[in-house]
């Protein structure tokens, strides 16, 4: 006998296009009916692209047909919302400024951790302070928040009477996090739907105030928290950071690859630990050098500059005073400056 949970079970083998993950964690399908030999499956996108839902439904069928015994007809209806339904979802176009009081949202991506991805997203975030903007940071990596450590701030958040939670300060800048929420040693086990309802609080709950950009340091690679992201925020564009060797170039491509298919733009890629530079002033390419400028090139993108790698970049992560509020005009800061400038010239 044909059940629901066994129809579900097959559709676990159907992929959202683009993706390794399956239309039912996704929570994709909404209904699943079974009538005698006959299966009838609900199935309601995020995203507005036709396309995208007769792929989904000629695979829900093929696979509903090839691993269910006995089966008669399988009816697959896909509803497909409006493009003023949805904003930066999977194929979808991107709508801007559907938050009114933040006029732009930037993701910091990587495609490996290591390089230096939450580094370089909070010395961003000071450098556009430092340059007059009104800036918020959103650390979006809920299963390893590193943005508490890195801007010297473990104040837990107020809460307001309409029950938004009160983004504390630190060097001029608006934080969220989910360290702030729960201790240095408490693991988070949670999985995919409630990292979306965290992101999504972040966004919605939180009172940011008036912002002129709101960074978001997502976990490296490409799973919930960047596409949850994606769904939830009408991202301005994405920065890719990486390190000068092959092996994090190689899986950059994949952060890449990964915007572009939720049609984000990739506003550059920064090339952090680019150089060391010794006490004598020599330069010395630990890591290689021309990587990330090489693979700006191959993919068309703007090429957004070198951070160097010093030991008082890490020591101000360290004791959470980053490079460009303790030495903003040494070797880092000035790098993290322009990069600052850039962005802010690119998005206005």
């Amino acid at each position: 006998m044909i059940t629901p949970e066994a129809v579900l079970q097959v559709l676990r083998q159907v992929k959202y296009p683009g993706y390794s993950r399956d239309i039912v964690s996704f929570g994709l399908v909404k209904d699943v009916q079974v009538d005698g030999s006959a299966v009838g499956v609900l199935i309601e996108l995020t995203s507005p692209n036709p396309e995208v839902g007769e792929q989904i439904a000629d695979a829900a069928r093929l696979t509903l047909r090839d691993q269910i015994p006995g089966l008669s007809d399988a009816h697959v209806q896909v509803k497909v919302p409006t493009p003023q339904q949805t904003a930066g979802t999977p194929g979808g176009p991107l709508v801007k400024n559907k938050l009114p009081h933040i006029r732009r949202i930037i993701a910091v991506a990587s495609g490996k951790g290591g390089v230096g991805k939450s580094t370089c997203s909070v010395n961003l975030a000071c450098a556009l302070r430092h340059l007059g903007a009104r800036v918020g940071l959103m650390d979006g990596d809920i299963y390893g928040p590193s943005i508490p450590l890195m801007m010297g701030l473990q104040e837990r958040p107020q809460v307001t009477d309409d029950e938004q939670l009160v983004p504390p300060y630190a060097h001029g800048v608006r934080l969220m996090s989910m360290g702030f929420l729960v201790g240095d040693d408490q693991p988070l086990i949670w999985r995919g739907p409630m990292i979306q309802r965290t992101i999504q609080q972040f966004i919605h709950q939180v009172a940011w105030g008036e912002l002129d950009y709101l960074l978001v340091d997502l976990p490296p690679g490409t799973g919930d928290a960047q596409l949850s992201l994606c769904q939830i925020v009408p991202l301005d564009g994405g920065v890719i950071i990486t390190t000068p060797q092959q092996a994090s170039i190689g899986v950059v491509r994949k952060g890449m690859a990964m915007f572009e298919k939720v049609n984000v733009p990739i506003l550059g890629i920064v090339e952090n630990m680019s150089y060391f530079l010794a006490p004598d002033g020599t330069r010395l390419e630990i890591f290689g050098h021309g990587g990330g400028a090489a693979e700006a090139g191959r993919k068309g993108v703007p090429f957004l500059g070198e951070i160097p790698l010093l030991t008082g970049v890490r020591e101000g992560g360290d004791r959470g005073i980053p490079a460009v509020v303790s030495d903003p005009t040494g070797p880092a800061g000035r790098a993290f400056l322009a990069i600052a400038e850039t962005l802010r010239a690119k998005l206005g």
